[in-house]
Formats: C-alpha cells, structure tokens, sequence
C-alpha cells in the first residue's frame, strides 16, 4: 500500500514542473486525492459493497471536482493534472503511466449496456477537453489533442486531433485524413518509401516515454492542402510535358 501511495506521489513530482515537494503533493492535488480515493472506491466496489462505494466517489468528487466511477479500472501511476471536470465512466479501462488534464471525459456515447466506455493504454497522453467516447480502444503511447472528440480506435503511438477525432500522425510521421504520409502523397507507409527522410529522422530521435507535449500538433487542414498543392503541381508538371510533347509532333 505504502509503495503504491509512493508511487502515486512520485508520478505527479515528475510530470508537474509545479510541484515542489511530496508533502506539497500528498496535501494539495486534487488529482493524487481523487486517484487515492477511487482505490478505496474500487474495493469497496468489487467487494459487494456497491452503495458504499458509490457514496465515497460522490464525496471525492465533491471535495476533488473529479468524478471516477468506482467501477473503472485504473492503472498504475494515472496522473490527473489540475482535474476538474474530468469524468471517467463505470466500464473504463486505464493502464500504467496515463496522463489527463482538466475537463477530459473518457465516457460513452448513450444508453448502451455492458462494455460502454473506452479501454486507455500505457503511456497515453489525454489534453484539456478532450473527449474518449464508447468502447474503443486507445493504443499505448498514443496521444490525444485538446478539445478532440474520439470515437474511433487509435492505433499506437498515433496523435489525434479534431472533431470528430482522426489520426495525424503516428510515431512521428505526419499523416493526412486517409491514413498516408503527409509528407509523401500516395505511400501506404513510410516503410515503404526507400529512403524516406521522415522515418529515419523519427527513428534517429530518441523518444519520451510519457510525452506531454500539446503544442507540436499537425494541422490536419494544412496538412491536406499541402497534399493538394503537391498534386496540382504533379498534374501542371504533367500537363506541360503532354504539351511540349505534342509541340514537337
């Protein structure tokens, strides 16, 4: 228990710059609160104890400004930044190392029964305002933009940006909304270009295991017309060689 409680402090002392101390953690995040008192929940819940259980979310969520269903199953060091606002629904399923920020909603999409709220794995990274809804499943390391609304799986190590959410990159490698490599139009993976530039700048950059950036985003808009820019200069390339051709006969 004491390791866990340890473990708990230590997630937030290395992904919060703000927090100064353990003891600052232990008496002022609401987050850290929230996390401790969704374990008591969680128990009482899987013991039967449903009502009870149900009382002590409430109370966390009145003091915390974070409702976690005693239901959820909630990894190991889950840091919930600021939090209020964030809602995590009974059937929601979180691994190790999970990063959210305040006003996320991981929940569902309506009055289905059974598995109804999304599975996070390892590593994941959720911004402010984000929503996760239904039963998908968010792969390890992914990572979520802010104010994005999802609603669909999410490969690992993907970016997610928009409403409705789609993947704009995927380890690093920029992608337009069919799914190819922004960077070169038409591939169906940047393994299969011979020597793109992109992967091996993505493979030669070492990588964060936990990455809390929420600035270096695709813009999927520029990103699809940087890709109609590049065929329309394809197809005026290919028009003035039709041309010069037929100047010749």
């Amino acid at each position: 228990m004491f390791e866990r409680l340890k473990s708990d402090i230590r997630c937030v002392l290395e992904r919060d710059p703000a927090a100064r101390s353990g003891f600052e953690v232990f008496l002022c995040y609401p987050g850290f609160h929230a996390v401790r008192s969704h374990r008591t929940a969680h128990f009482l819940h899987t013991h039967g104890m449903k009502m009870l259980a149900r009382c002590v979310s409430q109370l966390s969520r009145f003091f915390t400004g974070i409702e976690i269903h005693p239901g959820a199953i909630i990894g190991e060091r889950l840091f919930i930044d600021h939090g209020m606002g964030v809602v995590i629904g009974e059937t929601t399923v979180i691994g190790d190392n999970v990063t959210l920020y305040q006003g996320v909603t991981l929940g569902g999409t309506g009055k289905e029964t059974g598995k109804r709220h999304p599975n996070i794995g390892n590593n994941v990274m959720v911004a402010s305002g984000a929503r996760v809804l239904g039963p998908i499943t968010v792969g390890d390391h992914a990572k979520i933009g802010a104010g994005a609304v999802v609603l669909k799986d999410v490969p690992p190590y993907a970016t997610v940006v928009g409403v409705p959410g789609h993947v704009v990159k995927i380890a690093g490698c920029p992608r337009t909304a069919d799914g190819t490599p922004a960077c070169i139009p038409g591939a169906s993976d940047c393994a299969s270009v011979p020597d793109c530039p992109t992967a091996k700048a993505v493979s030669a950059s070492p990588r964060d295991p936990i990455d809390l950036d929420q600035v270096n985003l695709p813009d999927p808009v520029e990103m699809e017309l940087t890709k109609l820019r590049m065929r329309i200069a394809a197809l005026e390339e290919a028009l003035q060689d039709c041309e010069g051709r037929q100047g010749q006969q």
